[in-house]
């Protein structure tokens, strides 16, 4: 292999084991602990090295995470492989080595504890201190040219796209909300690096609502509220992810609802993000609400079947990898929940194929992805989908199988269908069998409506998340 493609695949390995962790951990921990590592893989994939930014972390991932890195790498890989922690800068570092032999131990728990103690070696070398975070905070990968398009996210990209090209005008603020994964935060660096690409000399930031909490606590302990206000007022272009972070903190509510006036007024653009649309907020006050609710709230719903497959494709050549058509609906159609777990499942794929030189096919994506099938397939299925619906709609799971048609019965009964339609590899006819023995273009009507409506209720698509979200556990 060539030291490209050796390097390609030493970070396909680390980027597999990330995702992995992602979709493993709560998103927080992910987030604040996990997200910001960066490795270098060794050519023979014998020890792989990871870099913390200083001894707080190195001690704090290598007692809580260490076990679990370790093992998830030599899971992916299929051989012993040596985990290091070493601290990024220019002097001596420290490195913490995780023995081969003590990986599996420490797989078992979250923590990464293990039954001997981790065996640590101080050594000497030199690391390059990374490249300063850029001022505004922006992934320039995250582009709308790398974002698919689909009917999921249209009208969501459309805006955006409007507020990049004329900030301070229409739709302000502009308001994402959706399920975790579907490229709410994408969107918004989109906006940003647009922005700046147009006008280097904005004033872009983006920033994650649990940022803004601390700046907030650190401008109370330190008396430096006139600071605090000068750097966020002066902002051309605000971009807060998950605002629904800032309930129940009533200080965090009263500066944000300061910056949110100063910025209008003086024709500054925000957009936000959220789990929920502005209404569904809780423990956030009413005039902070109403504000958000003020401009323009778009909903991203969990990618359709072609959007998934374009997704797929797409991520495989930005890889520099192509994935074949049948492959990538294969996986479309047993990955549906998000697209963050759609790349997590091409990332094992490809490493998976790269690790054992075979070429990407079904029976490939089958292996590599067995953990994920068996998973699904043990836990949502059409019983367990019809009795969390009546559970939910207070309805008895029987009427999901009678020939009773009031409202209040049948509506429920076609949001069970659509569900075992979406999270299900059953058939029309199988599912309008499991439904009381009912036609499969019963089953069809119902999806097709229930889809329908999802576009524009946000109530029911507000259900429909919460449902989706009970039955992936």
């Amino acid at each position: 292999m060539t030291e490209e493609s050796l390097h390609n695949a030493g970070q396909g390995l680390w980027l597999a084991c990330v995702e992995q962790l992602s979709q493993d951990l709560p998103e927080q921990q992910f987030n604040t602990w996990i997200k910001p590592l960066t490795a270098s893989v060794a050519d023979d994939f014998s020890k792989v090295t990871v870099y913390v930014a200083n001894r707080f972390k190195l001690d704090w991932i290598r007692a809580q995470y260490a076990g679990r890195i370790a093992a998830l790498l030599e899971a992916l890989y299929g051989q012993s492989i040596t985990l290091e922690l070493a601290i990024a800068q220019r002097e001596n570092v420290t490195r913490t080595y995780v023995r081969p032999t003590q990986a599996a131990a420490a797989a078992s728990g979250a923590g990464g504890s293990a039954s001997a103690p981790l065996a640590v070696e101080q050594v000497a070398a030199e690391q390059p201190v990374p490249a300063p975070v850029f001022r505004t905070r922006l992934n320039p990968a995250l582009t709308f040219d790398a974002l698919v398009e689909g009917s999921a996210n249209r009208m969501a990209r459309a805006a955006a796209l409007h507020v990049a090209g004329a900030p301070g005008q229409l739709y302000n603020p502009l308001f994402i909300y959706g399920g975790v994964g579907l490229g709410k935060t994408h969107l918004m660096h989109a906006v940003g690096n647009k922005l700046v690409a147009d006008r280097p000399e904005a004033k872009v930031l983006y920033i994650h609502a649990e940022q803004f909490i601390s700046d907030v606590v650190k401008a109370y302990q330190r008396k430096t509220f006139d600071e605090f206000k000068q750097y966020y007022h002066s902002l051309d272009l605000l971009l807060i992810d998950d605002v629904q972070f800032i309930a129940n903190k009533d200080r965090t509510q009263e500066e944000f609802f300061n910056a949110f006036e100063a910025l209008l007024a003086k024709k500054s653009h925000i957009v936000m993000t959220s789990d929920t649309y502005p209404k569904g907020l809780t423990n956030i006050h009413e005039r902070l609400v109403s504000r958000f609710d003020s401009g323009l709230t778009v909903a991203i719903e969990p990618p359709e079947l072609e959007m998934r497959v374009a997704i797929l494709i797409n991520k495989a050549r930005a890889e520099g990898a192509e994935m074949p058509e049948e492959v990538a609906f294969f996986v479309a159609k047993n990955v549906r929940s998000n697209v963050r777990e759609l790349e997590g499942a091409l990332r094992k794929i490809l490493a998976y194929s790269r690790f054992n030189q075979k070429e990407v096919s079904i029976q490939l994506a089958r292996e590599a992805l067995r953990d994920l099938l068996s998973i699904q397939n043990r836990q949502i299925s059409v019983e367990n989908i019809q009795k969390t619906v009546a559970d939910y709609y207070k309805i008895k799971v029987a009427d999901m199988y009678s020939k009773k048609r009031p409202a209040s019965i049948a509506r429920p009964r076609q949001i069970a269908m659509y569900l075992a339609k979406e999270l299900t590899q059953k058939s029309l006819p199988e599912i309008g069998e499991l439904f009381g023995g009912r036609d499969h273009t019963t089953v069809l009507h119902a999806v097709r409506k229930i889809a329908a409506e999802r576009q524009q209720l946000t109530e029911l698509n507000q259900q429909l998340h919460v449902l989706e979200q009970t039955l992936k556990g």
